[in-house]
């Protein structure tokens, strides 16, 4: 079976994400496509897709938006998670409306999808603008990268456990 990793990422961080879930996944013994949601035009020759998106202000990136609505009717036909990624500062401070995209959700499930979790996020290493320096600037150095590698991971091996990967990590 081969699968899609398609992504959105505005600095990186969620590129890297992608990245190690296509690799968990390439090493259950699938056969993986990693890509930007923007350069993904359909999803023929796909069983499973993973689709994934940086969050800002309780919104997908809009490659990653696209792709959802512009596939929905081929992603209803196959097995398909999603991902967001994005909170970063203190975890006590999370806040869940945030970092649920409720309308890709939303769009998601009534297609069928398998699964939706949110990872943490990682502030820019080179910030531009006032937001992101200032957002730099008031993240303490211990929460300016919020992703768990090994949770990733593991929600890879469980995607893939449910593809029937044999090396699937359960």
């Amino acid at each position: 079976m081969r699968v899609l990793v398609a992504y959105a990422s505005k600095r990186g961080s969620t590129a890297e994400i992608a990245e190690v879930v296509a690799a968990a996944l390439r090493e259950s013994g699938l056969a993986v496509d990693l890509r930007p949601a923007g350069e993904v035009k359909d999803l023929d020759g796909y069983g499973a897709v993973v689709l994934g998106s940086a969050v800002y202000v309780k919104r997908w990136r809009g490659d990653a938006r696209h792709l959802l609505r512009r596939c929905g009717k081929q992603l209803a036909e196959v097995p398909f998670w999603i991902f967001s990624s994005g909170p970063v500062g203190d975890p006590g401070s999370d806040d869940p409306a945030w970092a649920e995209p409720g309308k890709v959700v939303a769009k998601a499930e009534a297609l069928g999808v398998r699964g939706h979790v949110v990872f943490g996020g990682r502030v820019p290493l080179d910030p531009h603008g006032p937001i992101e320096k200032a957002m730099a600037e008031n993240t303490p150095q211990q929460f300016r990268d919020r992703r768990d590698w090994d949770r990733i991971r593991a929600w890879a091996g469980e995607v893939a456990g449910q593809l029937g990967a044999v090396g699937a990590v359960r």
